[in-house]
């Protein structure tokens, strides 16, 4: 290929890569060499080619020299190669854009950093940082991402670099800081506070993201709760239906107060979880922008950045303790029975086909045993571990992991799975309720004593009086036990639901009537239920068969 002359007024970087290749490897002139006849050639390449010919020829004029040429070099063609050469390496590099840090060297067209030196306090380019990787001292400076502003790394007072962290005024500071504002404050390398904050950092978002976590878990469980409540209110209406269908007419007024009343109370329920909901997603979203705030700090690499914007770091948003907030959707148990009341002048015969809630139960009755080994040392079992009484005398139990050590309480050996129905004689001071397996066995705390942990529910039956207890908070109920000393408790799990009844004397068997005491509502998981009884001085309770007789009865 014939080469063009170089000459005028033009620059390298006006030429393209075609003018300064060398017609042997095609490549841009490296050591660039001139001919006798004026051509020029790569040093390496015209020696080499010259060195298989007996005789010398130029590759691009086909002249023949006599003798082997002295190369001489092309000190011109070498200055142009050179600028030929940065020129491209520029024009490869971005110009700075906005919000971007641009290079402190560049002189003209500003390119964009690509590293800041926290030594030299500049940033630099692609092309003017090249000495950083070549000279052995300067491969020492500490390079990082590019930095704006680096004169913010000089103290302001001393203007010396800021490389301490006082840990008692949370400011940075050079070396003359510690000799005279912070003299007698502990002050740290800020590396060092840096992993410090990084670290509460990482605290800080474990936090949030269990907190957020635990929101979307009680949404899910007022959704689940809403959806039992939905079920509940369509057996019942199911129910309300296929009795009072039959009536015709005479009914229809019935069915219509019966359904309206029902649905009202699941809108009531509804709306309710509608409004936790939508607190709940509030809180999730604050808590979402709090996480990728502390992400965003987190991620920096910048150690004085960190710390100097760390107080700037928003508090957290206010958030509701969601622990005991519940969904308490209605009892719909007697809704049906008291439409029928209304008529029951003209429709006595009707409503007596109607089966009473005790005779509906019947087929959830359960035949139930409490286990020794979880029988607290002061209490006694008898009748087949049916019956349990406290007494003074430590009872010669074995030792046990499963025993109570603390609290005079006995679990059921019976796992409580599905629908279940059984009644409790009691007589003295009792609390009778439903835990999980794995409450604490050990110490005198909330953990290990049933209702008090959010594990275990009851009912306390004392002095003439009921009360719902969970998670050591207390409901004092308004019905009285009026001369009834057995309690009914009905737990479905599908439904979510553990209901309590006081069960009043009308000569025994089916003619024995209920009453509903309170109904307490949670999203069950798969652990094992169990039955469980906590006993007072003096007191004692018996677990009746699933035919509801006692052995303690008389």
């Amino acid at each position: 290929m014939e080469q063009q002359p170089i000459g005028g007024m033009a620059s390298a970087t006006s030429w393209s890569e075609e003018d300064f290749s060398c017609s042997i490897c095609l490549d841009v002139f490296n050591s660039p060499v001139t001919t006798p006849c004026g051509h020029n050639f790569c040093r390496t390449c015209i020696t080499v080619f010259w060195d298989d010919m007996v005789q010398y020829k130029c590759p691009v004029c086909n002249e023949l020299f006599h003798t082997r040429p002295v190369l001489r070099v092309n000190t011109f063609i070498l200055g142009m190669v050179d600028q030929f050469r940065s020129s491209v390496r520029v024009k490869e590099q971005p110009c700075v854009e906005p919000g971007e840090v641009p290079c402190d060297v560049c002189t003209g067209t500003q390119l964009k950093a690509v590293k800041s030196c926290l030594v030299c306090y500049t940033s630099y380019c692609q092309t003017h940082l090249e000495p950083h990787q070549r000279v052995s001292r300067l491969k020492t400076h500490q390079l990082v991402d590019p930095l704006d502003s680096l004169e913010d790394r000089m103290c302001k007072k001393h203007g010396r670099l800021l490389e301490l962290f006082c840990q008692t005024d949370q400011v940075c500071a050079c070396v003359l800081c510690t000799m005279t504002d912070h003299k007698s404050h502990p002050v740290v390398p800020l590396k060092e506070e840096y992993e410090v904050k990084t670290a509460q950092l990482g605290k800080i978002e474990a936090e949030v993201q269990q907190m957020i976590k635990e929101r979307q878990r009680k949404i899910k469980d007022i959704i689940d709760t809403v959806d039992h409540s939905k079920a509940d209110a369509d057996r019942e209406i199911a129910d309300g239906v296929q009795v009072l269908t039959a009536l015709r007419r005479s009914v229809e007024k019935c069915l219509d107060d019966h359904n309206k009343t029902v649905q009202e109370k699941l809108k009531s329920t509804e709306k309710e979880a509608e409004g936790l909901i939508k607190e709940l997603q509030q809180e999730i979203k604050d808590l979402t922008n709090r996480s990728s705030e502390v992400k965003q700090f987190s991620q920096t690499e910048d150690h004085l950045h960190l710390l100097q914007t760390f107080r700037s770091l928003k508090d957290p948003p206010p958030t509701r303790d969601w622990t005991t907030v519940e969904v308490r959707p209605p009892s719909y148990v007697g809704t049906l029975r008291r439409a029928l009341d209304q008529l029951e002048e003209t429709l006595n015969m009707e409503v007596k086909k109607v089966p009473d809630l005790r005779s509906a139960l019947h087929k959830y009755a359960c035949d139930l045993t409490l286990d020794p080994n979880t029988a607290h040392r002061h209490l006694s079992l008898s009748e087949d571990n049916r019956k349990v009484t406290r007494v003074g005398v430590d009872q010669s139990y074995p030792d046990h992991p499963d025993r109570f050590d603390s609290w005079p309480q006995v679990l059921g050996r019976e796992a409580l799975t599905g629908r279940c129905y059984w009644e409790v004689e009691w007589g003295g001071g009792v609390e009778i309720g439903v835990t999980y397996r794995g409450i604490t066995r050990r110490g005198g705390g909330g953990d290990s004593m049933l209702a008090g942990n959010n594990k275990s529910w009851t009912l306390d039956c004392y002095d003439g009086r009921y009360s719902a207890w969970y998670n050591g908070i207390k409901t004092v109920l308004p019905l009285l036990p009026a001369g009834s000393t057995r309690i009914g408790v009905y737990l479905d799990r599908p439904a979510g639901s553990l209901s309590f009844y006081r069960v009043s004397p009308g000569g025994g068997g089916s003619s024995d009537t209920l009453t509903h005491l309170h109904t307490f509502w949670s999203s069950f998981t798969q652990e094992d239920l169990l039955p469980g009884v906590r006993v007072g001085w003096g007191s004692s309770a018996s677990l009746c068969s699933r035919f509801f007789s006692c052995l303690s009865d008389p």
